[in-house]
């Protein structure tokens, strides 16, 4: 059979069993919690969240497999309520059944709603499959119903692996004498998702003039200039574009933050995923130096949420737009970082006996909350009393940073806190 007839290599080297699974080992190494449980037969109902080519749909038929039950899988793009009850009705004739939902954040609360009984009486196993926060399009009622497992991106050591297994063992592949010197290219292209890497080797293999083929950095980039607009024509690089846009607005630059904001709105990029990272942004690059950034990006995600698309659009620019022209600050992110690290450092510090709750005689014996010093009470509202444990005592966490809102902190917080912001 001709080689563009077959089904795309990543598809032909899909792997059947869990021991030719590759990748996420705290969950499917030998030692994994998961496959622990699918051994056993007794894999939960569960979310899959990681980005795209982690083995989700893989993982799922993996499961079936193992634990001998049928699967069916529906795409929460194209499937509605009607879909669902059509496998419902199959479990009355073969029981249990795996039924894998493909973004599954997709689906709306009322169709999250129909899963929940099949779920709790066990007709099904759910499996759903995200690339999103489940915590922000998941309902918790389903949520509390399934486990959430965490998938990672591939290592580059398991893409290499995963490279030269296609190369060894395809049935195609191997008529043709393949050397893979060098497989940078093919990994930065690929973005971690094993199921593009493996379709851009066969691009270069099938670009190839002759049977004996050696790909190296410079081979794969003259292939993918020439060939990866028609290979992939919904913007593959998905993770660099929204990189670019996070930068672009940290940088202070409007232009470039709405040119790339444009790229993923034409992409036919989700706005609820857009305005989250905005939220982010807001919080951690803008932070004090402008608090009003928050809200506005808030604002945003509920407004667009409810709008949609076109309209959305407005809206994401308006607040792309405030973001990328905010002063900048990072210093609240960098506050909460060094406060963790202190607690990984000195453990459990105990709370300073002043500041402990008393609400019984016994505590009170113990000196809970004695000589606390209610601030309402002291002169301009601040009594002074450190409220750090000891071992951090005159620890300066929060130092704000130079910019005219956060200088007027800096300036609040010195006359109070001499010893931490008298500098």
């Amino acid at each position: 059979m001709e080689l563009h007839s077959q089904a795309p290599l990543a598809e032909r080297m899909r792997p059947k069993k869990l021991s030719d699974y590759i990748g996420q080992p705290e969950l499917l190494g030998p030692n994994g919690r998961l496959r622990h449980l699918i051994e056993q037969g007794k894999a939960p109902s569960m979310i899959l969240w990681g980005p795209p080519g982690t083995g989700k749909t893989t993982l799922a038929e993996i499961i079936a497999d193992a634990m001998n039950l049928e699967v069916r899988k529906l795409s929460a793009i194209s499937s509605g309520v009607a879909d669902l009850r059509k496998v419902f009705e199959e479990t009355r004739m073969l029981g249990r059944i795996v039924l894998f939902i493909d973004e599954i954040h997709r689906f709306n609360k009322s169709q999250q709603d129909a899963l929940l009984g099949a779920v709790e009486k066990g007709r099904i196993l759910l499996i759903g499959a995200t690339t999103e926060n489940p915590s922000f399009e998941v309902n918790q009622a389903l949520l509390s119903r399934c486990q959430v497992y965490v998938l990672q991106s591939f290592t580059k050591e398991e893409l290499n692996t995963i490279l030269q297994q296609a190369v060894g063992k395809d049935e195609i592949l191997k008529t043709k004498s393949i050397t893979l010197q060098e497989t940078d290219a093919l990994i930065y292209h690929s973005g971690g998702d094993a199921r593009k890497l493996l379709n851009l080797l066969e691009l270069v293999v099938m670009s190839a003039p002759s049977e004996t083929i050696l790909i190296d950095n410079a081979i794969t980039g003259k292939v993918l200039q020439q060939k990866l607009a028609h290979y992939d024509k919904s913007g593959e690089q998905h993770y660099d574009i929204v990189s670019a846009f996070i930068k672009s607005m940290r940088g202070s630059d409007p232009n470039a933050a709405l040119y790339w904001m444009a790229r993923m709105l034409d992409g036919g990029e989700d706005v609820k995923f857009i305005a989250r990272r905005m939220i982010i942004l807001a919080s951690e690059d803008i932070g004090n130096a402008n608090p009003n950034a928050l809200l506005l990006a808030t604002s945003c995600f509920q407004a667009v949420s409810m709008i949609g698309m076109p309209e959305a659009r407005i809206i994401l620019s308006q607040t792309a737009s405030y973001l990328a022209s905010s002063p900048k600050s990072n210093r609240a992110y960098e506050a909460i970082e060094f406060a963790l690290e202190q607690v990984r450092k000195h453990g459990d510090l105990p709370v300073p006996l002043h500041l402990r709750n008393a609400p019984t005689k016994l505590m009170k014996e113990l000196d809970y909350g004695k000589n606390y010093q209610y601030d309402h009470h002291a002169e301009m509202g601040f009594a002074g009393q450190e409220f750090l444990p000891e071992a951090l005592s005159g620890t300066r966490i929060y130092d704000p940073g130079n910019n005219p809102r956060e200088e007027e902190l800096r300036r609040f917080l010195k006359a109070r806190w001499q010893d931490k912001y008298g500098y």
